[in-house]
């Protein structure tokens, strides 16, 4: 089994955590060092006001007056993703730093009965979406929104990741996956 730890809009995630009054506002994330400076991730304050990725900072700031425009900041971008992988390892030790804001956990090795978390106890079924949820609430308490998802691949971990509200189960992936409209798939 795999989990996948995803942190949807992680570069604007990084922008606005040490700002909370911006989080209840409209707010887009510019990259500077981009050719075209454009929108690159916005919340979902700035979507329903109108706003869109790839649109310009004064296009954004037409369609709505109070959005804030931040641009990435990498340091804290660095700091998140070590966060991340600390509290990776609470749920196995084989981890992988798959891409910004995403982790994928190798929830059992050889045998799920072999697998144990760090106090000692066996992983199997519900558990992994128990440990899954105690991951979740410890990166709250770090400012940091995660979805989580666990199914028997890893790209499956994935598509669930970015599918979980905040936690999702893949346990029959062929009825899951058939249940899906194929543009789904481009999201992972």
């Amino acid at each position: 089994m795999f989990a996948t730890i995803y942190l949807p809009n992680f570069y604007l995630q990084a922008a606005v955590r040490h700002h909370p009054k911006l989080r209840a506002q409209p707010v887009g994330l510019i990259d500077p060092t981009h050719k075209k400076v454009a929108i690159i991730e916005l919340n979902e304050a700035a979507e329903q006001a109108g706003v869109t990725k790839g649109m310009t900072p004064s296009q954004a700031l037409a369609r709505c007056l109070q959005v804030a425009i931040r641009t990435r900041e990498r340091g804290q971008e660095n700091v998140i993703g070590e966060i991340l992988l600390q509290h990776a390892f609470m749920l196995s030790p084989f981890v992988e730093a798959t891409a910004p804001g995403v982790c994928t956990v190798q929830l059992w090795h050889r045998h799920p009965a072999d697998v144990r978390n760090r106090t000692g106890t066996s992983l199997a079924g519900s558990q992994y979406y128990v440990q899954a949820s105690r991951v979740l609430g410890k990166l709250e308490k770090c400012e940091i929104r995660a979805h989580i998802g666990i199914a028997c691949l890893p790209d499956s971990s994935l598509l669930a990741a970015h599918l979980a509200r905040p936690i999702l189960q893949m346990d029959e992936p062929k009825r899951f996956l058939a249940s899906l409209p194929i543009e789904t798939l481009a999201i992972a």
